[in-house]
């Protein structure tokens, strides 16, 4: 594998892991767990305990002046509330989110110096290279912008489909930066069908994820408002909101999707390993999803389920972008 290849891999292996690190804390309930940013409570190396806060020394003011831009209500935010909020297992598992996006920013720009030796003989890579720093920056200083509107709902989605947009083009750089990208194995007669298949598998997949992060914003508000309610309750509540039963149906469009174009793939052809995994993540989700609605709305399938979500965007991405050169044998 060539340079260019193994660091843009290295890139979307990084995204990936880092989407899956931050379902962990929104599972958990810590994304306020470092109220600033880029600091966490005025430190470079967060405190263990309370009484390690300075709150003196926190600019009080320019969090009320930047909650209320972000419409939130400054009255809110005081040395009082910010102490009574202080958790460490939340302060560490938020940093140590930040922390896995450390790879992300330094994998992206490598990729992007690493692209300037691709830009003649392949633009497109260049200036995907060049959308994924872009992107890179973009979230970044959207991240900032979540700690700072309280994980306000709209800015929380936006941050995912920035994510997803993101996994597109660091999954191009990985397949196109090489004379021979991967192609789909399949007769040229059926490929543009393939393509038609794969693109709106694309479509309904996307849209699964944004309202699945709305889905999220629900339970991250009843983590709050049922302290002392059990999880298992949660889903009687979820099951009242239109958006819930949407999402939960949604995901027979998933699997209606993947499937016509995986029996494209093989009646004309081979799926090869994306189209075989492809499938086999979607099923595992139609899995997890009955777990969550029948069984019980457990923790860590919240987090395998996005962990699965961001992988198999990453496949389909991929799987598309063979299917463009599909029909040679390779």
């Amino acid at each position: 594998m060539a340079l260019f290849q193994k660091l843009s891999t290295a890139a979307l292996v990084s995204v990936l892991f880092l989407m899956f690190v931050g379902a962990i804390v929104r599972v958990t309930g810590s994304g306020m767990g470092c109220p600033d940013w880029p600091t966490c409570w005025g430190c470079l190396i967060p405190p263990t305990k309370v009484e390690q806060v300075d709150f003196d020394k926190l600019p009080i003011e320019r969090f009320q002046k930047r909650a209320e831009r972000e419409g939130r209500d400054p009255a809110t935010i005081t040395r009082e509330e910010l102490r009574s909020e202080f958790n460490p297992r939340h302060v560490w598992t938020e940093f140590i989110n930040r922390l896995c996006s450390l790879p992300v920013g330094f994998f992206s720009l490598a990729t992007f110096i690493a692209a300037f030796w691709q830009r003649s003989k392949r633009p497109l890579v260049f200036w995907s290279a060049f959308a994924s720093l872009f992107l890179v920056l973009v979230n970044a200083w959207m991240g900032a912008r979540v700690v700072y509107s309280g994980l306000k709902p709209g800015v929380l989605t936006t941050h995912l489909a920035l994510a997803m947009l993101l996994l597109g083009t660091l999954s191009y750089c990985a397949w196109g930066g090489t004379d021979r990208p991967w192609r789909v194995a399949i007769a040229p007669a059926a490929a543009a069908r393939l393509r038609l298949a794969i693109l709106l598998l694309l479509g309904v997949v996307v849209g699964e994820g944004i309202m699945g992060s709305q889905i999220r914003e629900l339970t991250d508000e009843m983590a709050k408002s049922h302290l002392n309610s059990p999880r298992a309750e949660w889903i009687g509540e979820l099951e009242q909101r239109w958006i819930y039963l949407i999402h939960r149906s949604f995901s027979w469009a998933v699997l209606g999707a993947s499937v016509w174009a995986f029996l494209i793939a093989k009646r004309h052809g081979r799926p090869g390993r994306v189209g075989h995994v492809v499938l086999g993540i979607v099923l595992a989700q139609m899995v997890l999803g009955v777990v969550m609605s029948q069984v019980h709305l457990y923790a860590w399938v919240q987090v395998l389920h996005v962990g699965l979500a961001a992988a198999l965007l990453a496949f389909i991405w991929l799987w598309l972008f063979g299917s463009w050169r599909a029909g040679e044998k390779v």
